[in-house]
């Protein structure tokens, strides 16, 4: 089994039955053999010695913040232990934490592919999941302020006119490598650097299926018509919170127009083209693609392969 793309090697049992037991869920906050993973503004703590890893801390470290209810999140079992993640937001100055000893804050983008599969799967997931809560502060139908429950996977509205239950959601994206023949599609974000270049991807709409959005976002940015799609592979990317749903489309037609507010340009690439984008060789190709941790280099990846 080859290794999972980065942010999808989860391993957590996430034990979903458990998030409601309160009694069950005040004990492993306090157990010793709980482990918590602090995120600060969004960055997560991790130990730099050695080979990176999350700095996993024990319950006594984070007591704290619990105590004056700082937002946590129920990761799942493994090792016999349960893990949170834990918002630790209120630390005045993130480089003199409380604990002496803790690692240090760090952008999850930038270190994830420096980490074993099941922690920039662990990542993904309170990154994602402590996001969302910043954000649903308050209810979407009353307006009052909500709070958390189950363990950090709902929030409820505490106005008792109300009580509307709200969920954390996952954005679908479908992210695609068109081809046709020996030729595939790339675009050029309206944003991207002049040489960087990318599957073309969009967000799927309500009432699509995942072939009708691949199909509709392609002919809308590129013009190109698709026939067959293929799923290939998805990923979690928890910028905020997105499923991205790589697939393979066969173009049924070649002549190009840019839509420009999508897209700066596109253009049809040889395989060796991308396999020169790939290995970041722009000196023969004068362009560049993404690394590894992105769907779109995977696609670009075995297209070549």
């Amino acid at each position: 089994m080859k290794k999972p793309i980065v942010f999808g090697g989860g391993r957590f049992d996430r034990a979903s039955h458990l998030r409601s037991d309160a009694k069950w869920l005040q004990e492993k906050l306090a157990d010793p053999s709980s482990r918590f993973l602090p995120l600060y503004e969004l960055k997560a703590l991790i130990d730099l010695p050695g080979n990176p890893s999350v700095d996993w801390r024990g319950a006594g470290d984070v007591r704290t913040f619990i105590d004056a209810g700082a937002t946590f999140i129920f990761l799942g079992i493994a090792d016999f232990a349960c893990h949170f993640a834990i918002d630790v937001s209120a630390i005045e100055d993130p480089k003199n934490p409380p604990v002496a000893d803790w690692g240090k804050f760090i952008d999850v983008r930038s270190i994830a592919p420096q980490l074993s599969p099941g922690e920039a799967g662990a990542l993904a997931q309170a990154r994602s999941m402590i996001d969302w809560h910043n954000r649903h502060g308050f209810c979407a139908v009353c307006g009052s302020p909500t709070r958390s429950q189950e363990a950090g996977y709902s929030r409820i509205c505490e106005n008792p006119d109300c009580k509307a239950t709200h969920f954390p959601r996952t954005d679908p994206v479908a992210i695609m490598m068109v081809t046709r023949g020996d030729k595939c599609l790339l675009g050029q974000g309206i944003n991207f650097p002049s040489d960087f270049y990318s599957c073309l991807a969009g967000f799927i709409e309500p009432g699509e299926t995942i072939e009708q959005g691949v199909r509709r976002e392609v002919l809308e940015e590129s013009n190109i018509k698709v026939g067959e799609v293929r799923y290939h592979q998805s990923q979690p990317w928890p910028f905020p919170s997105s499923l991205m749903i790589g697939c393979f489309a066969e173009a049924l037609s070649e002549e190009i127009t840019v839509d420009k507010t999508e897209l700066g340009d596109a253009r049809w690439f040889t395989r060796n083209e991308v396999r020169g984008m790939l290995e970041q060789s722009v000196k023969s190709t004068g362009l560049r693609m993404g690394g590894p941790i992105a769907l779109a280099h995977q696609l670009a990846k075995a297209w070549v392969e």
